[in-house]
């Protein structure tokens, strides 16, 4: 019987590998998508050679019990236009039209999964927080108060260390799978965190925030990686930003727990950095309740235990058996455009293969982006900023819980806008603002100290400017890195991402208390203020729009030149917008830039790039 399964396995694969090469996706195709072209893994088959391929693939995996299922989510996966498919009762009809008029009615499971991994961020912006708060302490105790680099270098440390374990993100989730990685990572939250109260010396601090810095480097590239391959595609921004709204919110209750213990006196930085490992206890727990990620099981051959996966994550089995048998159509084109590959191969291939060059890329991008906005330098040492305006250290602390009360807040709009207004959009829009609002604090610390006016104004566009930070910056990063890479490179593409926003955040954290004290807080604001508006620039030019992909359609996404891409923004997108906008020719047409293929009706044309 098992020589029979695998037998019918090797043939399906031969029969995707003839169709792959003899139809549109080849190596070549995926990487020049010359033509900006999405093509369904599935068009060109006819309806009885779907559904007798569907049949082999439920006799190859045990499924033969669903074939009838899987025959009319592949037929779905074919045609989204389903009102027209014959198989398909009103009750099967009934579940695929609330994907539209009902898409955040989605099933228990699948928000404790949510849940679950979103404490896991939560960690990450109480730590900041903690360590903004004990700035204020922990430095006079350990008689390091003159060094401001080596303060620097103990606040980024985890980062700094997070950069070395990044990499191990990729053979940790080969391994032990999305939830495994998870524990293992939320052991490290827990007890280098609480060893932080009892340190005796600065490098006994370092030691810990080193240790945290090792499982929060795995940690922050498994999370989004985990809920972006569990959720539905046409809210799966406004989901995966949970891990950026709960950092916010993490930053929120870091800010109320200094404000808490700040009392105790030239004790309270103790308290201020261990309380963070609070969130980690739940996750130890929850995490083995959660189902596993369908696509790593995909990836690891168990289709069986997928499919179950699947269907505690929609709300019926027919978009179970679609989501299942689309992605593993996906797969099997991956495996026929990249193969299979070490580790460090597929490393190299980040940089060498166009296609994943311009994920990495993009990644690179939102990343870098993310660390120039200079939100981190206001996670950090907002204390210390507002310490510099004149306020004490009660009013100091207080001005940050202001800072992030606004981050926590503002965070909630991205949820609704991320899918619609777009990745892409909320960075353009966001990123001027953020520029202006840091000139304008940093202007306002030239006015006279004995000025009541002074410190409030600074306060305010501080938080003006973290109202912009949070619902743009602040959660695309870590939503388009951990959906922009094909599920092939997915460990390995995030982890560099990772490592290089700890890259940057690291020389940033490491440089700005020197900086403050050479170049002044309105010199590190302008600074900080014209890499807002570098970030702005290439974004507009280089970052590709990813809003209601499937993971899978975002190969010929991807798969598009950045030549061609930024030739599109400034040939044809600029003059219409400044058409519509600048001259009020409010029916200017827009020619889009990615074109759909293999759907109902031949080939459609989707405006998802200019609006």
């Amino acid at each position: 019987m098992a020589s029979r399964t695998g037998s019918v396995q090797q043939d399906l694969k031969k029969d995707y590998v003839e169709h792959i090469e003899g139809a549109h996706t080849t190596h070549d195709e995926y990487n020049r998508n010359v033509n900006a072209k999405v093509v369904n893994p599935l068009s060109g088959i006819s309806k009885a050679d779907l559904l007798n391929r569907v049949s082999r693939f439920c006799e190859a995996y045990g499924l033969q019990d669903k074939e009838t299922t899987f025959h009319k989510g592949a037929l779905i996966a074919q045609n989204p236009n389903f009102e027209t498919i014959e198989e398909l009762s009103e009750d099967d009809k009934y579940h695929l039209r609330r994907e539209t008029t009902h898409k955040w009615r989605l099933p228990r499971a699948l928000y404790f999964t949510l849940a679950v991994c979103s404490l896991g961020s939560a960690i990450q912006g109480w730590d900041n927080t903690g360590a903004n708060g004990a700035n204020l302490s922990f430095p006079l105790e350990f008689g390091i108060e003159h060094n401001e680099w080596l303060i620097g270098f103990i606040n980024s440390a985890p980062t700094i260390f997070g950069l070395f374990s990044a990499f191990a993100t990729d053979p940790l989730n080969n391994w032990l799978g999305r939830r495994g990685v998870i524990f293992l990572t939320g052991l490290f939250c827990v007890f280098p965190v609480l060893a932080q109260a009892f340190t005796q010396n600065w490098w006994g601090l370092l030691l810990c925030r080193a240790f945290m810095g090792i499982g929060m480097g795995v940690k922050i590239s498994t999370i989004p990686i985990m809920t972006s391959e569990c959720v539905p595609a046409i809210i799966r921004g406004g989901l995966v930003m949970s891990f950026q709204l709960w950092v916010a919110f993490g930053i929120f209750i870091g800010f109320c727990s200094n404000l808490i213990f700040y009392r105790i006196g030239r004790y309270a930085w103790r308290f201020q950095l261990a309380a963070a490992f609070a969130p980690a206890i739940p996750i130890l727990i929850f995490i083995w309740f959660c189902p596993e990620s369908p696509r790593w099981l995909i990836k690891k051959g168990r289709i069986q235990e997928s499919f179950r996966s699947f269907c505690r994550l929609r709300n019926s089995e027919i978009q179970a058996a679609r989501d299942l048998y689309y992605a593993y159509c996906q797969v099997q084109e991956e495996e026929n455009a990249f193969g299979g590959a070490s580790f460090f191969t597929r490393l190299y291939e980040l940089f060498t293969v166009p296609r994943l060059r311009r994920a990495t890329m993009g990644g690179a991008i939102v990343m870098t982006a993310q660390q120039f906005s200079g939100i981190n330098i206001m996670a950090f040492y907002s204390s210390s900023i507002f310490s510099e305006a004149g306020y004490t250290t009660s009013q100091c602390l207080f001005a940050s819980f202001g800072f992030g009360l606004v981050n926590f807040i503002f965070a909630f709009p991205a949820i609704w806008t991320i899918d619609t207004f777009g990745r892409r959009n909320l960075l353009l829009f966001t990123f001027p603002n953020m520029a202006w609002c840091l000139l304008v604090a940093g202007g306002c610390f030239l006015i006279d100290e004995s000025n009541a006016a002074r410190v409030p104004l600074i306060a305010l566009f501080v938080y003006l400017f973290t109202a912009f930070y949070s619902p743009g910056i602040g959660p695309v990063p870590f939503v388009y890195a951990a959906e922009c890479f094909p599920l092939s490179h997915r460990e390995i593409g995030v982890a560099f991402c990772v490592v290089w926003n700890n890259t940057v955040g690291s020389i940033l954290g490491l440089t700005f208390p020197s900086l403050l004290r050479d170049i002044t807080p309105t010199g590190a604001f302008g600074f900080y203020a014209g890499l807002n508006m570098l970030a702005f620039v290439v974004i507009f030019f280089a970052l590709p729009e990813t809003k209601q992909r499937t993971l899978e359609e975002l190969d010929y996404i991807f798969g598009v030149p950045t030549r061609r891409h930024a030739g599109y923004y400034v040939r044809t997108w600029l003059p219409w917008w400044i058409k519509k906008y600048i001259l009020f020719q409010r029916k200017a047409p827009l020619e889009p830039l990615y074109h759909l293929e293999g759907f109902e009706g031949g080939t459609t044309v989707e405006a998802m790039a200019g609006h």
